[in-house]
């Protein structure tokens, strides 16, 4: 018999009757998400989840490629971010199945491809996040591996550059065409984002102009003419009202309208639904009757065409619906909808030449406001910003408010400057289906956000996303062709931003981190006041049991009351120089707790140690009192000459976006206007990690990182959530290569190991002062109510050092942490899982109990 090389052959060379393991390593290519449908219960009789997602991924072995489906059990390996794009994989059980539309007897009569799902698999690694294809050889082009095929053929050619099948006597992998690029175990015709469902993904969802377009027939007509309004339909519609059948007539003629606003893309699949298509889009648009009303974009034809609309297009329209809008209660409205069938929606995209001359359609309208006008406009307000991104967040996700609460919503804060104001523009944004876009979010962008909506938090207040929302940014090639681009707000900026110094900014750019906003209150009572819908007070064990349930950079807010039983500070990279204040044991009240929980203290009352890398030759005082010396050096920024190059004139060239001419626009008026948390080597406590929740070490995610802009996409990957596929993931750059915001620098960060008054349960906190001063908020200062004296107690309120006096040296604050001994405390933590096992708690605020 024939040698065969291919450790995914020799797996599927034993028959497949039942579950198979493959012993060798493997490595994942990509992980693709989808929603289950009506043939979840056929294809996984025995499972119960609650989930309704279902994984397809791409595994290979260096030698081919194999698509499988993930179980519906494994599903929380994904949730968690461990089985990742890159990650290597040991001990593989395959079960063989069959994908939607094959059946075993098809498969066996026809020669048609066996699909396998994976039921039983390890992840190998630390669950860092980081990708693992180190064992792969080297040289190896992943995308053109073949496509492991159910069937060896001899008579094919032998297997790409570096595979081990150039034996003649081999049996080769079949060089099958590639699988179907539909999700294997639902009738669903494209894949979800794998993190939230607001963003399109694949190449489905087409952006440019294909020969089958009907949109390519008109653009050599002119003189195009409505055959009907849309004030027209109204009246019809509402004069028919009482009839069933004119509530879902189908309306003759054709429209031409303007879009006003598009809204992100609605997924609304449902796992007792087999809709293939579930995806709509809302367009708000107008015509010559200055009538405006929705329409739907529905299932396919959202799929089409919503990556080639934007706001200020004309569009011809035949073959749709009219319905009472469902978003409107007077119920006096209209809503058009276009489908793919009963009837099939045709949809043209008009130049503007193309109109006749008495068709005028009315543009879409702005409400441009500055960050000073901002400081004075009510809650609730909709506004248009323009600014310079002067901070890009992480994604973090939460979960969402409507129904069950069971999707999770991604979302990064923007800080954006225009020069009219002290105080930034503030932008808590959500997706807005327009992934392209977002990925081009670097700071130093020019970035344009439309339709968002004011939120007025105490002194505090920022903006947000509204059904409408969209923005444009640098390098997008939007701001030459939109509408807004000639409007006074936006030529005001555009000379402002003329004469900003880009080094200026450069040194002051800051990507990623922890991000607190708005600030929580500095009172106990105001805090408890806002806490509107959140957990209560959680004991020891049920916040270890929270922050297990949660997803891949989910973020929630927890209260427990603890005491502080050991304080450190160190700076990322110098772990060698810590510094460590152990606190005496807690108040005899707390109840005994278990053997593996004890606490070893030092007999002293207060024990102040130095890393074990301070030099030695110093008293323990001097080596205490000393400086820290210089922080450790990383990415250096502006000396490399690639660097200066790449910044030189950068806003120069963002502010000329809005200066280039569209060829298609009439002249108008220009007024229309580290890992479980850090601890010293030598420190006296001693615990069981089972009864622990937290990091040794800080995290990278966690801190806030200067701004590269020669490696601005690197570095944007290396921030931003785990991608899905593989390509993405070779262009990542690892976190440790850039260097942490001079804010963090300056401060380092404090470490407050917490003991839980309910149960003992040990919590390591990362406490950043820094981010007080980082977070500034946009309006005026907010009230910081007692005198604050950069003292523990007062620190740990308002959450960091006074903005009014330089920062205490960490040696003071060590030096002077006795008074947190046996002090009884509420405090609030925010916790978010950086992927793995990787629980990253930060304490935000600490407010003192009274007994």
């Amino acid at each position: 018999m024939a040698a065969v090389s291919c450790p995914l052959q020799r797996t599927f060379s034993r028959p497949a009757t039942s579950p198979v393991v493959c012993l060798e390593r493997l490595w994942v290519l990509s992980v693709q998400r989808y929603g289950r449908d009506r043939g979840f219960s056929l294809y996984f009789p025995q499972n119960i989840t609650s989930s309704d997602s279902l994984y397809d991924a791409t595994l290979t072995d260096g030698d081919c490629r194999l698509r499988v489906t993930l179980d519906p059990s494994l599903n929380r390996l994904v949730e968690r971010n461990v089985f990742r794009c890159g990650a290597p994989l040991r001990h593989v059980t395959f079960s063989p199945g069959v994908s939607v539309g094959e059946g075993w007897e098809e498969e066996e009569e026809e020669g048609g491809r066996r699909t396998y799902r994976v039921v039983s698999v390890e992840v190998a690694g630390d669950g860092d996040g980081e990708g693992g294809m180190e064992g792969l050889a080297a040289g190896v082009e992943v995308e053109r591996l073949p496509w492991y095929g159910a069937q060896p053929d001899p008579e094919r050619d032998p297997g790409p550059p570096g595979s081990h099948t150039a034996d003649p006597g081999t049996v080769h992998l079949e060089r099958a065409q590639a699988p179907s690029l539909l999700p294997l175990r639902a009738r669903r015709s494209c894949y979800l984002t794998l993190w939230n469902n607001q963003d399109y993904s694949g190449p489905a969802w087409r952006k440019t102009h294909t020969s089958e377009d009907s949109e390519d027939s008109d653009q050599d007509v002119e003189g195009v003419r409505p055959t009907v309004s849309l004030a027209e339909l109204q009246e019809d519609f509402l004069s028919h009202k009482g009839g069933a059948t004119a509530r879902r007539s189908v309306a003759r003629g054709v429209l031409v309208v303007r879009v006003l606003n598009k809204s992100r893309v609605m997924y609304y699949g449902k796992s007792d639904s087999n809709c293939e298509c579930p995806y709509k889009a809302v367009l708000e648009v107008c015509d010559v009757s200055g009538c405006v009303c929705v329409c739907v974009l529905w299932n396919s034809v959202c799929v089409s065409w919503y990556g080639r609309l934007r706001p200020g297009q004309v569009l011809r329209m035949r073959g749709f619906r009219v319905k009472e809008s469902y978003d409107t209660r007077d119920h006096q409205h209209i809503e058009i909808s276009l489908n793919s069938r009963n009837p099939s929606a045709e949809i043209s995209i008009l130049t503007e030449l193309s109109l006749s001359a008495d068709v005028r359609l009315p543009r879409p309208s702005y409400s441009f406001y500055s960050g000073k006008e901002l400081l004075s406009c009510p809650h609730g307000n909709i506004c248009d910003v323009i600014g310079l991104v002067v901070f890009s967040g992480r994604h973090e996700r939460i979960r969402s408010k409507d129904g069950q609460g069971t999707e999770l919503l991604e979302y990064r804060w923007l800080r954006l400057e225009d020069g009219t104001s002290d105080q930034p523009i503030m932008i808590k944004l959500f997706s807005t289906s327009q992934p392209e876009i977002h990925n081009k979010i670097f700071p130093l962008s020019v970035v344009v956000c439309t339709r968002l909506q004011l939120v007025r938090a105490s002194s505090c207040c920022y903006l947000t996303n509204t059904t409408y929302t969209q923005i444009y940014c640098t390098g997008s090639g939007h701001h030459s062709v939109m509408p807004y681009r000639k409007l006074r707000p936006v030529r005001q900026f555009v000379r402002w931003l003329q004469s900003v110094d880009d080094r200026q900014v450069l040194s002051r750019a800051v990507v990623g981190g922890y991000f607190i906003y708005p600030p929580p209150p500095v009172s106990l009572e105001a805090y408890m006041k806002n806490r509107k819908g959140e957990p209560g007070l959680l004991r020891g064990a049920e916040l270890k049991w929270e922050a297990e349930r949660l997803q891949y950079r989910e973020r929630r807010s927890f209260c427990i009351q603890a005491t502080i039983t050991m304080v450190t500070h160190c700076r990322r990279g110098e772990e060698d120089q810590c510094l460590v204040a152990c606190l005496p044991p807690s108040s005899p009240r707390l109840p005994r707790s278990s053997p593996g929980s004890s606490v070893k203290l030092s007999p002293r009352l207060l024990v102040l140690r130095a890393g074990l890398g301070l030099d030695n030759g110093k008293s323990p005082k001097r080596r205490l009192f000393s400086s820290a010396g210089p922080p450790r050096k990383r990415l250096t920024l502006g000396t490399h000459p690639e660097e200066e190059t790449d910044t030189e004139g950068s806003l120069w060239e963002a502010s000329m976006e809005f200066l280039e001419t569209n060829d298609d626009e009439h002249d108008e008026d220009d007024d229309e206007d580290d890992q479980a948390f850090l601890t010293a080597p030598s420190s006296p406590v001693s615990l069981s990690g089972g009864c622990r929740l937290g990091l040794a070490h800080v995290a990278m995610e966690t801190l806030p990182l200067q701004y590269c802009p020669a490696t601005r996409e690197e570095q944007a990957v290396a921030v931003e959530m785990q991608t899905g596929e593989f390509q993405n993931l070779q262009c990542c750059r690892s976190l440790e290569n850039y260097s942490p915001s001079v804010s963090y620098t300056q401060t380092g960060h404090y470490t407050l190991t917490l003991r839980a008054l309910s149960d003992g349960v040990v919590v390591d906190a990362v406490f950043l002062p820094a981010s007080s001063a980082s977070s500034a908020p946009s309006g005026p200062s907010p009230p910081h109510g007692p005198s604050h004296s950069d003292h523990w107690f007062t620190i740990l309120t308002h959450g960091g050092f006074s903005p009014h006096t330089p920062p205490p040296a960490p040696a003071d604050l060590i030096a002077t942490a006795s008074q947190l001994a046996n002090q009884r405390l509420l405090c609030v933590l925010e916790v978010c899982l950086l992927g793995g096992d990787r629980v990253e708690v930060v304490l935000s605020r600490a407010f003192p109990l009274k007994d």
